[in-house]
C-alpha cells in the first residue's frame, strides 16, 4: 500500500494510470476511470474513522470544563470517513470536494456555534479530504500536529482571558426612565459596561436593557443582581457569558 512510501498515494488508479499534474488538474481519463482496490477502500475510510475519533476524543478532553452536545461529538467520528468515501467514490477531485463541502455546511445552518466548534468540523473534513485522495501519510501526520497543538492550547489555556466577558439583560417597566440610574452600581461591580441594545418586550409594557460587561471573577455576583434588582422593582435580570449570547436572544 505504502510502495510510494510513507506520505506517497495509496491509491493505485492513480498510481498506475496517471501522472501528478493530471491528478491535480483532473484530465487524466484513465485515472478518472481506475478501479478501487477492497484493500485500499479499507484503508482510507478505516485511517479517516480512525483519525475522526481522535478528533472528537480531543475535542471532549479540551471541553471537559465548558461542556459538549454528543451529537457533535459523534458527527466529528463520522465526517472524515464520509468525506473519504465520497473523495473515493466520485471520479471528478473538484467535484467529489464540492459534494464532501456541502455535508459541512449541514451544521452551519442548524446550530450557531462557536468558532472553534467550527474549526473543528474542517479540522475534521480536511482529514477525511487527505485520506479520501489517496494521502493517508499527510492525513496521520496533519492530525498528530494540530492534534498536539490543540490539546497544548487548552492545556496552558491560551487566549484566556482573567475577566468574564458577559451579557446584562435588565427588564424594567415602561414607566421607568432608565438613563443612568443603574450606571452607578455598574461602575461599582465592572470594569467595563456599555450598553448595547434596548428593546420592548411583553407588547411594550417592558423594556429589556442589554448591556456588554467586564467582571472580574472575585466579585459578589449575588449582591451585584440584588442592588440591581432594587433599582429595577425586583424584575427579570440575566447575566450570562457572551457564547451563549445567541441561545438566550432565542427564547
Amino acid at each position: 500500500m505504502f510502495e510510494n512510501g510513507f506520505f506517497g498515494n495509496v491509491l493505485s488508479k492513480y498510481n498506475e494510470t496517471a501522472s501528478a499534474s493530471d491528478f491535480l488538474n483532473n484530465t487524466a481519463s484513465a485515472a478518472a476511470s481506475g478501479t478501487i482496490k477492497p484493500g485500499e477502500f479499507f484503508l482510507c475510510v478505516g485511517i479517516s474513522l480512525l483519525i475522526g475519533f481522535l478528533i472528537s476524543v480531543i475535542y471532549i478532553v479540551t471541553h471537559r470544563k465548558e461542556g459538549y452536545a454528543q451529537s457533535y461529538v459523534l458527527t466529528m467520528v463520522m465526517l472524515p470517513a464520509i468525506v473519504s468515501l465520497i473523495l473515493l467514490l466520485i471520479n471528478t477531485t473538484a467535484g467529489a470536494l464540492s459534494l464532501a463541502g456541502a455535508f459541512t455546511l449541514v451544521r452551519f445552518r442548524s446550530v450557531p456555534g462557536d468558532p472553534k466548534d467550527i474549526a473543528y468540523i474542517f479540522f475534521a473534513m480536511a482529514s477525511g479530504v487527505a485520506c479520501g485522495i489517496g494521502y493517508v501519510g499527510f492525513g496521520i501526520v496533519f492530525f498528530l500536529i494540530l492534534g498536539a497543538i490543540m490539546f497544548i492550547l487548552s492545556i496552558v489555556d491560551f487566549g484566556g482571558s482573567k475577566r468574564r466577558h458577559m451579557t446584562l439583560k435588565i427588564t424594567i417597566p415602561e414607566n421607568l426612565d432608565y438613563q443612568g440610574v443603574f450606571e452607578p452600581v455598574l461602575d461599582k461591580y465592572t470594569r467595563y459596561h456599555k450598553l448595547r441594545r434596548v428593546k420592548t418586550t411583553n407588547f411594550g409594557t417592558l423594556f429589556e436593557l442589554i448591556y456588554s460587561v467586564d467582571v472580574d471573577e472575585i466579585i459578589d455576583q449575588k449582591k451585584f443582581i440584588d442592588e440591581l434588582r432594587a433599582l429595577n422593582g425586583n424584575m427579570t435580570i440575566n447575566l450570562v457569558f457572551f457564547k451563549y449570547d445567541d441561545k438566550i436572544y432565542e427564547n
